[in-house]
């Protein structure tokens, strides 16, 4: 269905959010009041899609997501599947906290295990968790001794911009291969705290100089919304690409194809779980009658 509305014949990566619950309540989270819904996939219809997206977009990545993936009880089996049966690579977004001994469970089939984190310390706390900083740096030094590579990500805003080089160098040290930069969007939660919001786009300026000026040897991708003008408005498909890099199924099972849409029920697509097909459900406010330009990523 994707394919004869849009003309995208493949899709790289599907992001999976497996449930929306969480055990955390983060400041900027963009499923806001969401994570205490209760809709998730069950192991069956994880991967019905996950097959569908292989089979029908030749999808060869998965990303698992919440919520907090490693809540999910049927985790175990959705990661091999995935590895196992479809061939896929896969990779968990989570925020590592206790997670070691799920973690060695799945390690054999895990290709990246991939940290959220929002500063140094107590900064970090603040936004997640109290004790996140030190689970999370505890679950990157176990995935390092299970052989698994690892890297992290970290939503900037206005509390952590100052840390993001000091983070860099300690994720390096912690075996970490890429640090992922993301623009914080009033969505959810974050649309409750103005405050993490950056006002002056000079502060990404200097960001970016720091991290030039900075001798990392951790790959950092930036969001290009990360700068003083913004990023290129590249928007979503409409009969001009074949391929796409991603699109993210939440629990509901709404389709977003624009990292920009997610969170704002500006979902054109929805996997219906009975039937195990895709629909097409336009509206006024869909990403598509929008034009809701994706995110575009760069390396430093």
């Amino acid at each position: 269905m994707i394919g004869e509305v849009t003309g995208i014949r493949r899709i790289r990566m599907l992001y999976l959010q497996l449930l929306y619950r969480c055990n955390f309540e983060c400041l900027h989270c963009f499923h806001g009041k969401r994570l205490k819904h209760a809709d998730a996939f069950t192991a069956d219809e994880a991967v019905n899609l996950l097959t569908l997206m292989r089979d029908q977009y030749g999808t060869e990545a998965v990303t698992l997501l919440g919520g907090e993936p490693f809540v999910y009880k049927d985790l175990a089996y959705v990661v091999r599947y995935a590895k196992q049966e479809l061939g896929m690579q896969v990779e968990i977004c989570t925020n590592g906290y206790r997670i070691e001994r799920r973690l060695t469970e799945i390690a054999t089939h895990l290709d990246l295990l991939r940290v959220s984190l929002e500063g140094i310390g107590s900064t970090n706390d603040h936004v997640r968790k109290f004790g996140s900083y030190r689970s999370a740096l505890s679950a990157l030094d176990i995935a390092r001794g299970l052989g698994v590579r690892t890297g992290a990500t970290l939503t900037v805003t206005s509390h952590n911009i100052g840390e993001v080089v000091p983070l860099a160098r300690t994720l390096q040290n912690y075996g970490a291969e890429q640090l992922k930069l993301h623009c914080l969007r009033p969505v959810g939660n974050a649309a409750d705290h103005p405050e993490l919001l950056i006002t002056d786009s000079a502060a990404y300026i200097r960001l970016r100089e720091q991290l030039q000026t900075a001798d990392l040897t951790i790959e950092v991708i930036v969001d290009e919304d990360l700068s003083e003008n913004g990023a290129p408005e590249i928007c979503a498909p409409a009969g001009g690409l074949t391929q796409i890099d991603r699109i993210e199924a939440d629990p509901r099972g709404a389709l977003t194809m624009s990292c920009k849409a997610v969170g704002k029920d500006s979902h054109a697509f929805w996997y219906d779980k009975l039937a195990d097909h895709i629909d097409h459900r336009p509206s006024a406010t869909d990403e598509l009658t929008l034009a809701v330009p994706d995110v575009v990523y760069g390396r430093v």
